[in-house]
């Protein structure tokens, strides 16, 4: 697919997401948010979920963890306009629990064919659930963090950098840095060739790891399309 044909497929992934009644979050949403940014992105991030100034706008990371999520992108010389933000659900758990599983499977499928469509080089899963979910496995945030990894998510080989929340590095701010130097490291991933082109090269099968996510967007339908730049 061509950059136009892959952009209008996502539009029309968006607007099946915002009808989405799979599971019964739908029943206490305010938004869908699907997740917003650089429709040709190299560089995704994953999060966890919409909080509650999340589920008003329909835009994901909006609150005070975007504040520094931007922060943060800028100390790489990168905006939102250069990446592309989502999260593993679409619709904000009621009090902002933790996910549940037939919401994280229903969302799954949204996310996969995001990242087919967007088809980025690098990943950045931050938080527990974000990596757990796109490095298939239970080992915590602390132990993996700032370390890549070559996973396959939507069909599409890619880097992933596990990164903590910038939600825990609020409430824990001797984090911040920690993030500021895995961030760091994002720029020279993406300069790589995709690692799915390294594997072929190399005659070498890249691990694989199953990823979902889902992220959302609500508002009227004329300015969600704008969302994907």
């Amino acid at each position: 697919m061509d950059r136009a044909e892959r952009r209008e497929r996502l539009v029309e992934l968006y607007k099946e997401a915002s009808e989405c009644r799979l599971c019964p979050l739908s029943e206490t949403r305010g938004s869908v948010v699907f997740g917003n940014g650089n429709a040709d992105a190299d560089l995704m991030f994953i999060g966890e979920a919409p909080g509650a100034e999340e589920d008003r706008q329909g835009l994901p990371f909006v609150g005070r963890a975007g504040g520094l999520l931007d922060e943060l992108l800028g100390g790489i010389d990168l905006t939102r306009k250069d990446v592309f933000v989502a999260n593993v659900l679409k619709c904000r758990p009621p009090g902002n629990r933790d996910p549940q599983p037939i919401e994280i499977e229903s969302c799954r499928p949204y996310l996969e064919k995001q990242v087919e469509l967007i088809q980025p080089r690098v990943i950045g899963t931050l938080g527990n659930f974000a990596t757990k979910l796109i490095t298939a496995s239970n080992t915590g945030i602390t132990r993996v963090r700032g370390t890549p990894q070559v996973r396959t998510v939507g069909g599409r080989t890619v880097f992933v950098v596990p990164l903590f929340h910038p939600a825990a590095a609020l409430r824990t701010p001797s984090l911040a840095e920690t993030l500021r130097e895995d961030f760091a490291k994002l720029p020279g991933l993406i300069a790589q060739p995709p690692p799915g082109e390294i594997a072929e090269e190399r005659d070498e099968i890249p691990d694989r790891g199953d990823g979902a996510t889902v992220a959302a967007t609500a508002g009227s339908e004329a300015s969600q399309l704008d969302l994907f730049g």
